[in-house]
């Protein structure tokens, strides 16, 4: 964790002084004063959300962005309804803080040889309706995935499962159709469900979790009671409020106003630093996964020339990014495998700020400036298709002016999330500026799925239609490794290629945070940010 900031919503003195720095200054300023000059304001206004039932008086109110997409985890699209997953079902494993897959349901894993893994079940763990788990229900829930018809975002993990079977009771066998030494991450995301109860997951989810499901109102809020019976110890707290504030002020007023406890990783970097800043909450950080980068289109025929993605990643300032719009909620990215991961590789090449380097390459590359440094016709033009919120609108535009430096003008072109999915998907984008998100990153596997040439969507995530024969090479017999050891060489082989082609462009790793009210006790915060941890939080 990182010590609290004495910070104060104003200009910070020194620096180089650019005028790229002052504007992000300015920018962070202006902000910050709008922020809490609305929050100043609402807080004449009275709250219209209706009371807890008074048996529900002292559960935790949690504030969140969005409302799940599904209350099935198994379906889960969004990070609203994989937060469900967390908090309502237990998988077979789960992941330690050195992002390896520890117990959970199972006991242990067991891999006797490489086409097999073993998982021996725990005793007496209980669902929600009171019933004890077998390896029935750890078949039934796999056998959906290898059902064709049924429909999963997290199908593409078991492409290599061949069967599931119980051998007793306690134990559970799955067997491969080839070598893949990733299959135990794949273990981790997949909630366990009741034998033959599918159907009912959508709308009365029964897991073996930490929490019951209660009730939920839809864009408003999900409330889940406590579960005594937990396997793993009754939670410290009675429940917990999942609060909808789709509004980042009126999160903050909530916050202020303590009729919210607490939030995780659901706030601009402007009101983190102000509501930390004024003492309003406490603030605790721990290093992240999720990753911010320029995503190229290899297929364009202008940036299939790595002289013009070299020019783009010398040309972005990510340490004014990082200090003026992140507000030091983010770490310089170095690619796609975090820095906490296993199989992080740090000798990599990676870009600084050098915007001579940049406009040399241009040169380099034929792209000569039209009329002169100081002419308003730029050397190059491209578009970067961005989501909707706020702060990636922010980021876009100061990498528009970072490029405008070099004579790269950016046409900045914001959609809905599914339009611009779409887009990606279908390899319609010439720049973006999406996110991989912290569970999507664990394994080194995420490798194969972005960069291998045959994961051009829908087979995986390739939308940029990065191809190299020698990254194919060395994913394949990646994937068909067994011991770890193995798996290292060849992942750090392929973040090297990677980097040096640089399809991505990173920027940055988020750092994550929890915002809470001074009186709770038991905050921690995992390198996913998992809502687990809000089982150890109680109120002072």
């Amino acid at each position: 964790m990182t010590r609290r900031r004495n910070a104060k919503c104003k200009m910070q003195k020194g620096g180089r002084g650019d005028e790229k720095t002052h504007r992000l200054r300015t920018a962070g300023f202006a902000f910050c004063t709008l922020h809490f000059a609305l929050l100043a304001a609402l807080l004449l206004a009275a709250s219209c959300s209706r009371p807890a039932p008074a048996r529900e008086a002292n559960y935790l109110i949690v504030a969140q962005r969005t409302s799940p997409n599904s209350l099935d985890p198994r379906l889960a699209s969004d990070e609203a309804t994989a937060r469900i997953g967390q908090l309502v079902f237990s998988a077979l494993l789960s992941i330690g803080d050195d992002l390896r897959p520890k117990p959970q349901l199972a006991e242990r894993l067991d891999n006797p040889d490489a086409l097999h893994y073993i998982a021996h079940l725990r005793r007496g763990v209980m669902f929600h309706d009171g019933h004890e788990l077998t390896a029935r229900d750890v078949v039934y829930t796999y056998a959906m995935l290898l059902d064709p018809a049924y429909i999963s975002p997290y199908k593409g993990g078991f492409t290599a499962l061949q069967s599931v079977r119980a051998i007793d009771d306690a134990t559970v066998e799955f067997t491969l159709k080839a070598p893949f030494g990733a299959f135990p991450m794949q273990l981790v995301p997949i909630p366990i469900v009741p034998d033959g109860r599918s159907d009912e997951m959508k709308t009365n989810p029964i897991g073996t979790g930490p929490y019951k499901f209660v009730r939920y109102a839809v864009d408003d809020q999900l409330v889940l009671a406590a579960f005594d019976s937990y396997f793993e110890g009754a939670p410290a707290n009675r429940g917990l409020i999942l609060k909808v504030i789709p509004d980042d002020t009126m999160r903050g007023l909530e916050l202020r106003k303590k009729s919210v406890d607490i939030t995780i990783n659901d706030m601009s970097p402007d009101i983190v630093h102000g509501l930390e800043a004024r003492g309003d909450v406490i603030v605790e950080r721990a290093p992240g996964l999720d990753f911010s980068y320029i995503g190229v289109n290899m297929q364009d025929p202008v940036l299939k020339d790595r002289r013009v993605r070299y020019a783009i990643g010398y040309a972005i300032n990510r340490e004014a990014i990082i200090k003026y719009l992140r507000r030091d909620l983010a770490l310089p990215a170095f690619g796609l495998v975090p820095p906490s991961g296993w199989a992080f590789e740090p000798d990599v090449f990676t870009f600084n700020y050098d915007s001579s380097r940049a406009t040399a390459l241009l040169d380099e590359a034929g792209y000569t400036d039209p009329d002169g440094p100081n002419g308003p016709l730029p050397r190059l033009s491209f578009t970067l298709k961005i989501g909707t919120s706020e702060e990636t609108r922010l980021q876009a535009t100061a990498i528009q002016q970072d490029l405008a430096k070099v004579g790269i003008a950016l046409d900045v072109r914001s959609y809905e999330t599914a339009t611009l999915f779409a887009d990606l998907v279908r390899g319609d984008f010439q720049l973006s500026n999406p996110q991989w998100v912290g569970g999507a990153v664990l394994d080194p596997d995420i490798l194969r799925r972005v960069f291998h040439s045959t994961q051009v969507p829908p087979a995986g995530f390739n939308r940029g239609r990065y191809t190299n024969p020698e990254v194919d090479r060395l994913l394949d017999i990646a994937t068909a490794a067994v011991s770890e050891a193995d798996r290292k060489k060849y992942y750090s082989a392929v973040q090297k290629l990677v980097a040096e082609d640089a399809p991505y462009i990173p920027i940055w790793n988020r750092v994550n945070y929890i915002m809470a009210q001074p009186t709770l006790k038991g905050l921690h915060l995992n390198p996913i940010s998992d809502f687990l941890a809000l089982k150890d939080v109680k109120k002072g």
